[in-house]
């Protein structure tokens, strides 16, 4: 794990794109105002992807294959509601996958984001609404 030149080590997450009718699947946390992606922390010997599957899992009830997972790209920003200079290292990957997205016990509910919806993000979800709409993802 690196260090920001802050000296605060950067957070390493992994989260999932399910994409569907040119729109990102987004979560509300429990207590929280913003919209995330579906995703989180990296547990200790696990890898970017099989993180991703595991939290698609419990935040929205959606299980994947962490060998099926496409991986789009990385995001390096701060981190929201950390100090100045923490950032948030956030492995991105496309899922594929026809099962239904429901708010899990540690979400309280899912959007369908396009890129319009920028406002509602931290600065990670900004990033990722930017880089799919300008892949041509998403609206």
């Amino acid at each position: 794990m690196s260090a920001a030149p802050s000296g605060h080590p950067d957070i390493p997450v992994a989260a999932i794109a399910l994409i569907r009718d040119r729109r990102v699947l987004m979560v509300t946390a429990r207590a929280r105002d913003v919209w995330y992606m579906p995703g989180g922390k990296i547990d200790p010997g696990e890898s970017p992807a099989q993180a991703a599957a595991r939290e698609a899992e419990e935040e929205v009830s959606v299980r994947l294959d962490p060998a099926a997972l496409e991986p789009l790209f990385t995001v390096l920003i701060q981190a929201h509601g950390e100090p100045e200079g923490r950032l948030v290292r956030m492995s991105v990957f496309g899922a594929d996958t026809d099962a239904e997205p429901a708010a899990s016990a540690e979400v309280s509910a899912v959007h369908w984001a396009a890129s319009g919806d920028e406002d509602n993000c931290p600065p990670a979800g900004v990033e990722v609404l930017r880089r799919l709409h300008a892949a041509g993802l998403i609206d």
